[in-house]
Order: structure tokens, then C-alpha cells, then sequence
């Protein structure tokens, strides 16, 4: 056998080698497309009720929101009425209960001033945890020494 022989051999096996790996990668690849494809139709098995029943939810969240909103527009409507009812009735009302609360407490005061006499001042009294103590303004003593 010469050297060219040799040499021919050499790069027959060399390519039998190279040809034989790449036949193992191309079943690889093979095999892992057919993987891909599998999981890939699976997905979208799966995917599609899925997105039917989101779409579902989408569209049942919207008409609850709507829902929602009609309420709260009713809401802020009994908000303004109350606002407004409350207005007018302070209005109407408010200045005669002053005005006859400041009666009924002047009416009190006269009747309590009825049984003394005019130049005697009523004893005030002041409430400090449980004891009566003599009020400073009416019995303290500043006025004290000018009665004496």
C-alpha cells in the first residue's frame, strides 16, 4: 500500500466518523422536535379553555364593575340628599331650639332667683372629685373682706 492509499483510507474512516456523529445529532434533533411539537400542542390543549374561561371572567368582572358603578353613583346621590336634608333642617330649625333653649335657661335662672332676695346672690358651688367647694366668684376671697 502506498502513501496516497494510506492517506485515502485515512479520510474515508475520517468521514465515516464525521458523518456518523452527525447522523447521531440529527436523530437528537429529531427526537427533540418531536418533544417540542408535543409539548407545543399540548399547551395549546390546554391554553384554550383557558382563555375561554378568562375571557368569561373578563367579561363578568366588567358587568359586576358596571354594576358597582350604578351603585356608587346611587350612593353619592343619598350622599348629596342627606348633605342637603341636614342643611335645611339646620337651617329651619336650628336658630328657634337656640332661641328656646336660651329661653328655657333664662326661665330656670328667674325661678331659681325667685325664692331669694334681690340684694343676696345665690351660693355658687363648684364640684371637685366628690367635695362642694364655695366658688371664688361669689364667695371667695375677694369678696369676703368687702361683706365685712
Amino acid at each position: 500500500m502506498s502513501g496516497g492509499e494510506v492517506a485515502g483510507i485515512l479520510v474515508a474512516v475520517f468521514w465515516a466518523i464525521l458523518v456518523s456523529f452527525l447522523a447521531l445529532a440529527l436523530v437528537r434533533l429529531a427526537q427533540t422536535l418531536k418533544a417540542a411539537t408535543r409539548l407545543v400542542a399540548e399547551v395549546t390543549d390546554q391554553a384554550v379553555p383557558l382563555l375561554s374561561e378568562a375571557s368569561a371572567t373578563v367579561r363578568e368582572a366588567n358587568t359586576q364593575l358596571a354594576r358597582v358603578d350604578s351603585i356608587a353613583a346611587d350612593v353619592q346621590e343619598v350622599t348629596s340628599n342627606a348633605s342637603a336634608l341636614s342643611s335645611t333642617v339646620s337651617t329651619a330649625f336650628g336658630g328657634p331650639l337656640v332661641k328656646v333653649a336660651a329661653f328655657g335657661y333664662g326661665v330656670r335662672r328667674a325661678i331659681g332667683r325667685k325664692g331669694r332676695p334681690e340684694d343676696e346672690p345665690a351660693p355658687a358651688r363648684t364640684v371637685v372629685i366628690g367635695k362642694t367647694l364655695p366658688s371664688a366668684r361669689w364667695g371667695g376671697r375677694r369678696n369676703r373682706g368687702s361683706k365685712g
